[in-house]
């Protein structure tokens, strides 16, 4: 399963220099002017997971290998998306670009300006509140045009059609009093229709505040401050200093991590983001461990194992027997598969299991 995150922002927020740091890798380029980003940069980025070291190792020491088997992260897919300007939504700037590129994430990931620096330009820039605003209302403008292309079906006697309706009517209403639309109250079946409708505002959304490096110290009161400010849950808020990340993609593991200390953070800012990207989406990741690799899945919270089988190849799911499940923790203590099925740690499920965070998984495929 994929996982894609659009970095937006107004120009010159620091997009692209937080983009750079997370791929740990110039693939944006990153100028001091407006629209240095015109194509978005796409690149996937590997979800730091400690748990596949030690898999790694137990898996090594279990079944007598002279090899490490190789460490297969989970990913996330970012998107360097170009600055946008007010009137994006009538194609101002590069607003018809900008609004298309969105579309296709699955979370929005909001840049603002939290940082001082006279070297950089401030274009369009005033506070993080204002800016977050400034982008909110244009993805907003950009879905009321979309529910306004919709047709009234009028008195139609087309049930799915009523209700589709209704649902146009219920989020136009919404937007039109400044709410989003993943602010609405939908049932599942209204879900679904509005799904239909792409909008911007249903995404769920994330806020990096790019913070100057003395203030990371006091990321967590940042993010809380903000949060109500902006009247948002402080899960969604993140203080990052790109610069600083972007001085960390370049240090090997051991002096990033004294790096962070004499910052007073325990875990860089890509970390973070991830943690809370996973969150927001509702996302946990279950683990596979054997000789040919140690690897972490993403799914959705509350996917039962079929499904979870399906995510490794599609004809898992509907070929789906049953799962040997242990706790991680389990089976690093055992360590390894053969002695945690000597010690009684491995379950054995059926469809109807609904898979947990750290899961590591063997399923049983049919023929």
């Amino acid at each position: 399963m994929s996982l894609s995150v659009g970095i937006v922002g107004l120009p010159n927020v620091g997009k692209s220099t937080l983009f750079n740091a997370l791929l740990k890798r110039q693939q944006a380029y990153v100028a001091n002017f407006p629209f240095a980003t015109i194509e978005p940069n796409v690149g996937a980025v590997p979800v730091p997971d400690k748990r596949l070291k030690k898999l790694s190792e137990v898996v090594k020491e279990s079944e007598n290998l002279d090899f490490l088997p190789p460490e297969i992260p989970a990913t996330v897919e970012f998107l360097d998306i170009a600055g946008l300007i007010a009137g994006a939504h009538k194609g101002e700037g590069l607003g018809n670009k900008f609004l298309s590129h969105i579309r296709e994430t699955d979370a929005i990931c909001h840049v603002v300006r939290a940082f001082s620096d006279p070297d950089i330009i401030k274009e369009g820039v005033s506070d993080p509140k204002t800016d977050l605003e400034t982008i909110e209302t244009e993805l907003a403008l950009a879905d009321l045009q979309t529910l306004e292309k919709q047709h009234d079906p009028g008195n139609t006697p087309d049930k799915e059609l009523q209700k589709w309706w209704a649902v146009v009517l219920k989020l136009k209403s919404a937007l039109s009093d400044g709410k989003p639309a993943r602010s609405v109250d939908l049932n599942e079946e209204e879900t679904k229709l509005a799904k239909q409708l792409s909008l911007l505002t249903a995404k769920p959304i994330l806020v990096v505040l790019n913070v100057n490096e003395e203030d990371l110290h006091d990321g967590n009161k940042l993010e809380i401050e903000f949060a109500k400010e902006a009247n948002l849950q402080a899960s969604q808020v993140i203080a990052i200093s790109a610069k600083v990340e972007s001085e960390l993609s370049v240090l090997d593991e051991g002096d990033q991590q004294n790096y962070l200390d004499d910052l007073g953070v325990h875990e860089s800012g890509l970390e973070r983001l991830i943690k809370k990207a996973f969150s927001t989406l509702g996302l946990i990741t279950f683990l596979t461990a054997g000789e040919k690799e140690v690897r972490a899945w993403t799914i959705k919270d509350g996917f039962l194992a079929p499904e979870a089988a399906g995510v490794i190849h599609t004809d898992f799911e509907k070929k789906f027997i049953k799962a040997d499940v242990v706790d991680f923790n389990k089976f690093i203590e055992a360590p390894g598969w053969k002695a945690s099925r000597e010690k009684g740690f491995v379950r054995i499920e059926g469809k109807k299991y609904k898979m947990c965070d750290g899961d590591v998984v063997e399923f049983k495929i049919g023929s």
